[in-house]
């Protein structure tokens, strides 16, 4: 694009000037006047005369820029924001595209643009652009006007199909062309590649957001030094796999002592396919227009795995300890990984990581909203072998501890049965776990029954939440 000869035509229609940024609310009355007719270009730095003034651009400029009219726009609008050099000045460049749901409204109120000006729409002409308005169209089934088949990788391509066949008996043949499958699994639309198409199997990275931080901190604050740091790229699958791998190398295995048995037995401090599901979460249900990263986060005791973006509307965290329906951010992304089972169609994900992590004897993972990102916690339990010895706890303290962790909780003529005590040892041996503070009594007569006591548990420190980046 040759900004110069742009200038040189003078505003119109599709092009607008603004000398400053401070100059915001009219900048975004354009960005709705442009998002409801065909799009258009904000040049920031340029004077309504033409002049090339020049802006004194930050660090944090141009983002805090695109995240004000995305917070002021609705439906909100992600425009693409850029800045170039013209006479050795810095110029800000607002692409804004039509919109497909329409009106487009900033602050409240709805803009037109006629010939060089904005104006506010008036409430028919607001009914009808809404009764127009082409309707919602996703961001994965968007088209990538710059992309085409020669980038789809076909080793990804026959990969999938592999897995959709064996997974959920995928029913597209052999012998069917790059082109045929996209068209049957509607990645591709008058020839065209949807966003979908690239993040599932381009061969090079298409878009920055794609990608995972995965750190491991030394402590349990965000902080530097890291013990280990990741940054990892390529398709989603792709990404799944390998910041699975990066927990599972950075968390340790716990000694479990299996009661009725004499070995013991290792496995993750955490439950992996619980901390798989929080990862496919993250990638399939995150923002996508959002530049904020997926990241992984493991700290000494506990786990957080952030989500760029929101709930659905009128969705509260407690819906997701809840059944529930599911609502994907990205239909098509989400319907290739049901097709190889990396997720189920019927909203349970977030249900069986609670039951895995009960199952696992560890916390029912914590889910936060922040308004920018949903951020899920793992917290270990501090009720470890050593842990456990330090309190001074005999053997069959112990193992009732590790039975109580792997099956939810345990009866006085159990702990006879399993030890080989009488009752009055027994309930000695419990009353002690109690006053310990480690479990705690439940039912009453011969219901009576010992589950975990949670205060043992380690608290999150406070501190924990920074900005995502």
């Amino acid at each position: 694009m040759n900004l110069k000869r742009l200038i040189s035509q003078g505003e119109s229609g599709i092009l607008e000037f603004k000398g400053s940024l401070q100059l915001k609310d009219e900048i975004g009355e354009t960005v709705s006047a442009f998002s409801n007719l065909k799009g258009g270009i904000i040049l920031i730095g340029i004077s309504d005369e033409k002049e090339i003034k020049g802006i004194q651009v930050g660090k944090k400029t141009l983002t805090d820029l695109a995240e004000y009219i995305k917070r002021n726009t609705d439906p909100q609008i992600y425009p693409e924001v850029s800045t170039s050099k013209i006479e050795n000045r810095t110029i800000i460049s607002i692409k804004i595209k039509e919109s497909d749901e329409k009106p487009v409204f900033f602050k409240s109120h709805a803009y037109k643009r006629v010939g060089d000006t904005t104006q506010r729409i008036s409430s028919s002409e607001i009914r009808k652009l809404a009764k127009e308005s082409k309707g919602k169209i996703y961001w994965d089934e968007q088209i990538y006007e710059d992309a085409n088949l020669d980038e789809i990788d076909e080793d990804k391509i026959k990969w999938f199909l592999k897995e959709a066949r064996r997974e959920r008996g995928l029913k597209i043949p052999d012998d069917a062309d790059i082109k045929e499958v996209l068209m049957r699994l509607k990645l591709l639309k008058n020839g065209k590649l949807a966003n979908a198409a690239l993040l599932l199997f381009s061969k090079e990275r298409k878009f920055l957001q794609s990608e995972i931080k995965c750190i491991r901190f030394s402590g349990n604050k965000p902080v530097k030094p890291y013990i280990d740091f990741q940054t990892l790229e390529g398709d989603v699958f792709d990404l799944v796999n390998r910041a699975e791998d990066f927990v599972l190398r950075n968390i340790r295995k716990a000694v479990w002592l299996v009661p009725g048995k004499v070995q013991r037995e290792e496995k993750h401090e955490y439950p992996p396919d619980a901390i798989r599901e929080a990862i496919v979460n993250a990638v399939v249900h995150r923002d996508y227009t959002s530049p904020s990263k997926v990241q992984v986060r493991i700290f000494d005791d506990y786990i957080e795995i952030w989500n760029p973006g929101k709930l659905p509307e009128g969705w509260t965290v407690e819906k997701l300890k809840q059944k529930h329906e599911s609502i994907p951010r990205s239909p098509l992304l989400f319907k290739q990984f049901f097709w190889i089972k990396y997720v189920e169609d019927v909203g349970g994900g977030t249900l069986d990581m609670i039951e895995q992590c009960k199952e696992w004897g560890i916390p029912d993972p914590e889910f936060e909203d922040t308004g920018t990102s949903i951020i899920v916690t793992f917290k270990k339990s501090i009720l470890t072998q050593d842990a456990l010895e330090q309190l001074g706890l005999n053997e069959r303290q112990i193992r009732a501890i590790e039975f109580i962790k792997q099956n939810r909780r345990i009866s006085t003529k159990e702990y006879c049965n399993l030890f080989s005590v009488v009752k009055d040892t027994a309930n000695r041996n419990l009353n002690d776990l109690i006053d310990k503070g480690l479990i705690k009594r439940a039912g009453s007569g011969p219901k009576t029954y010992y589950t975990l006591s949670t205060v043992r548990y380690r608290p999150i420190p406070s501190d924990t939440q920074t900005k995502n980046e």
